[in-house]
């Protein structure tokens, strides 16, 4: 009996340890500091992430627009330091839907990575194009 009650007990321990964590992805319903602060962020970055996307998409991919960013078509996925705590060289990734700026068309989906240091510096350092998205005629 007392063996079975080991096996039980070691059983489940190894079962929850394996187990992932599930993260909500649900969107915020609340405004927050944090929340601010990440759409100031994306403000701050819309021309760079513009003009990096008009670079790529005009004309190889559409020619008939210049793609447009709304901050609501942007997706934090990972920030870090690329150097010790309170450093101030950083990097930013994102997942955005650019848009063709007039009806809100999305044309695609990319995902960027840019790094921020001090002095004002924002450089793209990695773009991947995920997906291009059919554009209806005029």
């Amino acid at each position: 009996m007392k063996k079975m009650l080991i096996v039980f007990i070691v059983s489940l321990f190894l079962i929850t340890s394996f187990q992932k964590i599930i993260v909500s992805s649900a969107k915020p319903t609340q405004d927050s500091e944090e929340l601010r602060l990440q759409d100031m962020l994306m403000l701050m970055l819309t021309p760079y992430i513009e003009k990096d996307l008009t670079n790529y998409y005009y004309p190889k991919i559409i020619k008939d627009v210049s793609p447009h960013v709304t901050p609501w078509k942007i997706e934090l996925i990972e920030t870090k330091r690329r150097n010790d705590f309170r450093g101030f060289d950083l990097q930013i990734t994102f997942e955005i839907e650019p848009t063709d700026g007039g009806h809100n068309i999305s044309l695609g989906k990319d995902r960027m990575t840019y790094e921020i240091s001090a002095g004002s510096e924002v450089k793209l350092i990695n773009h991947t194009h995920l997906e291009t998205y059919k554009y209806p005629p005029e």
